[in-house]
């Protein structure tokens, strides 16, 4: 019997769609916006109606083969993949800008101000949204999702001749891409509320759209059975806090999780704070699960420090619908629960079976037969 079940929050418990619809409108008003780079044969606005956003979608992650390329090595985070798909991007334009000024230009930390000095030298240029992996050498094997976020460093030394060291997670341009991407899924108002400051004017955002994946009442009843057995819930997600809480709470899927389990984003950054030469901790690190398991009276560096595979395995069940959900619960040595509910959906049955996952699940709601059994 399991003592406890930690689950992910998208893919599992509600759709990944509205967040993907965000990044790809991060990364269209990056390349876009006239605050940005302002490229040509792009529209942006800052309220695109729902055709819009599937033109934008299709486009920026090519039907979602993008998508589908980064969580398969272990992105599951949407602000890294704003950060990533759009420096892509920024290093098929500045090949074809003047390479004077572009030694001189990336030779320093990317930041709002140098993309706008960068947008004077970007006339009549156009992304190419279908080139994005072909960036990536993978010569000598699959890219991990570490070696991603740090993968412009080399890139830029070669192409460029310049040596660099901020690409990575953290830098000002992933933070960059991470401020864009919260204020298209919180909208203007609580952006503001939340951030100190409004970017742009008239998004409505996304919080409040999301979908769970299966009817609220059979989800409310499948956590106060499980609670009922003496099974502590948590939740480890990609997502930060206010992301998280707010739409679980308003589906009243909160009340059975123990909050002493909830470890989201939001504790990831502020850990990577503490300790920069751990980072990054996000997934497929299994920091975020560790912690909940720990649980939130433990420190950071209890969970950074604690010996793996963890004592006891057996007894925790981790719940995800990506390979870095899988990759995490390999590292702490306990089992894992695959859900079918992600971006791949059914397709995915089979990546899992290769990984040796211990269970394989059409949705959340057959952990019953895993409970039961």
């Amino acid at each position: 019997m399991y003592q406890m079940i930690l689950f992910d929050v998208d893919g599992v418990l509600l759709s990944e769609e509205r967040c993907f619809d965000a990044s790809a409108l991060a990364v269209w008003e990056l390349l876009y916006g006239s605050h940005f780079l302002e490229l040509k044969e792009g529209k942006f606005t800052t309220a695109p109606a729902e055709e819009q956003i599937r033109y934008i979608r299709k486009e920026v992650f090519q039907e979602d083969k993008i998508l589908d390329w980064m969580k398969d090595r272990g992105i599951n985070a949407n602000w890294d993949m704003v950060y990533l798909v759009f420096s892509t991007q920024l290093m098929l334009l500045l090949e074809k800008i003047d390479p004077t000024f572009v030694r001189d230009w990336i030779a320093k930390p990317i930041t709002e101000e140098s993309l706008l000095a960068l947008k004077k030298h970007t006339h009549g240029i156009s992304p190419d949204f279908t080139f994005f992996s072909t960036l990536f050498d993978e010569s000598k094997g699959k890219l991990n999702r570490d070696e991603l976020l740090v993968y412009f460093n080399q890139y830029v030394q070669k192409q460029f001749g310049v040596d660099v060291d901020y690409f990575s997670r953290m830098s000002t341009l992933w933070e960059l891409g991470r401020s864009v991407y919260q204020e298209w899924y919180f909208g203007e108002a609580l952006f503001q509320k939340e951030e100190g400051y409004a970017r742009t004017k008239g998004k409505q955002g996304f919080l409040y759209q999301e979908s769970p994946l299966a009817p609220i009442e059979e989800l409310q009843q499948l956590f106060a059975d499980l609670s009922r057995q003496g099974i502590t819930l948590g939740i480890g997600t990609g997502r930060p806090y206010l992301e998280m809480e707010v739409p679980l709470r308003e589906m009243g899927l909160l009340t059975n999780f123990d909050s002493n389990r909830i470890v989201t984003a939001s504790d990831v950054v502020s850990a990577e704070g503490k300790y920069p030469d751990e980072a990054p901790l996000g997934k497929p690190h299994p920091f975020t699960y560790l912690l909940g398991y720990l649980g939130e009276e433990a420190t950071d560096q209890k969970a950074l420090e604690l010996s793996l595979p963890i004592k006891d395995g057996e007894k925790l069940l981790v719940v995800g619908d990506s390979v870095a959900d899988f990759l995490a619960a390999q590292s702490i040595g306990c089992h894992f629960a695959a859900t079918l509910t992600g971006l791949t959906g059914q397709a995915a049955r089979e990546k899992f079976e290769e990984l040796g996952a211990d269970y394989i699940l059409d949705d959340v709601r057959q952990l019953r037969t895993i409970i039961t059994a």
